[in-house]
């Protein structure tokens, strides 16, 4: 759309709905409301054969989410590749490149963040964030933990980065099209997409769901702020509740799920985190999923919240605190 028709128009549905019908008649038409972020990233595939743009798209993405896991873990040998494939191998991950969703992309930056914000490298975990842009609303919280943790670089470097993205917006879109885009994100959206929401997985409505949503939001910065010396942990604990709290969701964007569970089996040794984590690993294969065993969509907000739940606890147990206190007076 941007390239025939300029890029104010990739929100026009009429056209959207067109397009996409020459590309694939059997396919059905659905509205274009990702940032334009995505339109950009995949223009330079315009100029190959549809397929083969779209499985040059389905390598990149799940290629870069799977390298991210080896790159990014504490684990060495064999351990590290075995981690990246259990992060993987959850049916949302295959769904998620399936479809062509920019889902793994924003768990991608998530997980190289987690490793350069180990590192004290916070500057560059706030450019990695940037992947963040390709789809907001999945990972709206993680910046707000990061602020609650006083990683101020690592937030400032993320802004920047916004920044210009929303510069390049208005000059590629023009008013019309930041109008248009903005306009059809307050309208009406699609619906199937609440089933991982609290409305979906708890029969939650109106003001109940607000209030659920507020103090998804307060529990996720007071663990952010205890769990401030180790910013990975930070990471997990917004994109948890970033999951929990966002109003609209697609099984795809579960791919954020699996980076948290990855950061949380990184950080914590024991066995009462990484039990559980490697069971839930295991229940969420395709294999499993297929059967009549399968956890109904909208029954994984519950591990979510669980996980989210265990962190919190965790990051105000007085074991913590130790820690955190003996971690501030050798200077890591």
């Amino acid at each position: 759309m941007g390239v025939r028709y300029g890029w104010s128009a990739i929100y026009d549905q009429t056209l959207v709905a067109v397009a996409q019908k020459e590309l694939n008649p059997g396919q059905i038409a659905q509205p274009f409301l990702s940032p334009p972020t995505d339109a950009w990233l995949t223009a330079p595939l315009t100029f190959v054969p549809y397929w083969a743009a779209y499985w040059t798209w389905a390598a990149v993405t799940f290629g870069a989410f799977a390298g991210s896991l080896v790159w990014a873990s504490k684990s060495r040998g064999a351990e590290r590749w075995i981690l990246a494939a259990a992060a993987i191998a959850p049916w949302w991950v295959l769904h998620s490149v399936n479809l062509g969703q920019v889902s793994p992309l924003v768990a991608t930056g998530v997980v190289l963040a987690a490793r350069l914000l180990r590192e004290r490298r916070d500057v560059a975990a706030g450019i990695a964030l940037a992947l963040l842009f390709l789809k907001p609303n999945t990972a709206f919280l993680v910046p707000v933990a990061l602020l609650a943790a006083t990683r101020y670089r690592a937030l400032v470097a993320w802004a920047a980065c916004g920044a210009v993205v929303a510069g390049a917006a208005l000059l590629t879109l023009g008013p019309g099209g930041v109008s248009a885009y903005l306009t059809q994100l307050t309208g009406t959206l699609p619906e199937g997409a609440n089933n991982l929401t609290v409305e979906g997985a708890f029969g939650l409505a109106g003001h109940s769901a607000l209030a659920a949503r507020l103090v998804i939001a307060a529990v996720t910065v007071a663990a952010a702020f205890r769990l401030r010396a180790e910013p990975a942990m930070v990471l997990a604990a917004g994109s948890l509740g970033s999951l929990l709290a966002v109003t609209y969701l697609h099984g795809s964007d579960l791919c954020l799920f699996s980076a948290a569970a990855w950061i949380v089996w990184e950080e914590r040794s024991a066995l009462a985190w990484r039990i559980p984590i490697a069971i839930g690993w295991l229940i969420s294969v395709p294999f499993v999923n297929s059967t009549s065993y399968a956890i109904r969509l909208n029954r994984w907000p519950i591990l979510e919240l669980a996980l989210l739940v265990a962190l919190a606890v965790s990051a105000w147990l007085p074991a913590r605190s130790v820690s955190r206190e003996r971690a501030s007076a050798s200077g890591s």
